[in-house]
């Protein structure tokens, strides 16, 4: 395998891994605010974010894969310059596949409870907010690295 291949698996892991992670978060976030809204419809404004937010984690994985383009091993490099080249996009972009698809699926499971919270009480949506967006915090670290990570090939 060369600089390039391994470069490319690590690329596609991330936007991978990240989607995957926030297609189960936002499975369980759609079956909970499906079921406050069977109930009222007019909690739609309260749920829809707290909906949305493992989506993000997606988003992060795509935007690193595409920075990461950028930094694959160009034809000019020797076949061990390439390697090692592929081997640290790889290891960049780490951090940003593991911790988004963890991370949107805690997410999704967290924003699910609030949002079955918010179905009860809808005056604390704005307070409820806070858990998922905790989880979220970690997700925009494993962004950062990944980014200080890149910069540093």
């Amino acid at each position: 395998m060369n600089g390039m291949t391994i470069g490319i698996i690590g690329l596609a892991l991330t936007a991978i891994l990240c989607g995957i992670g926030s297609g189960f978060g936002l499975k369980f976030t759609g079956a909970a605010s499906a079921g406050v809204l069977s109930e009222d419809p007019k909690k739609f404004s309260k749920v829809i974010v707290l909906s949305l937010l493992p989506a993000t984690q997606g988003l992060y994985g795509f935007v690193i894969a595409i920075m990461g383009m950028s930094y694959l091993p160009t034809a000019q490099m020797t076949a061990e310059a390439a390697l090692a080249q592929g081997w640290g996009v790889f290891g960049a972009v780490m951090p940003m596949a593991i911790v988004g698809c963890l991370s949107a699926i805690l997410q999704g499971k967290t924003s699910a409870s609030t949002i079955m919270a918010v179905g009860k009480k809808p005056e604390i949506a704005g307070k409820s907010i806070l858990f998922p967006a905790m989880i979220e915090f970690y997700a925009l670290l494993g962004l950062v690295v990944s980014i200080m990570l890149l910069g540093a090939l």
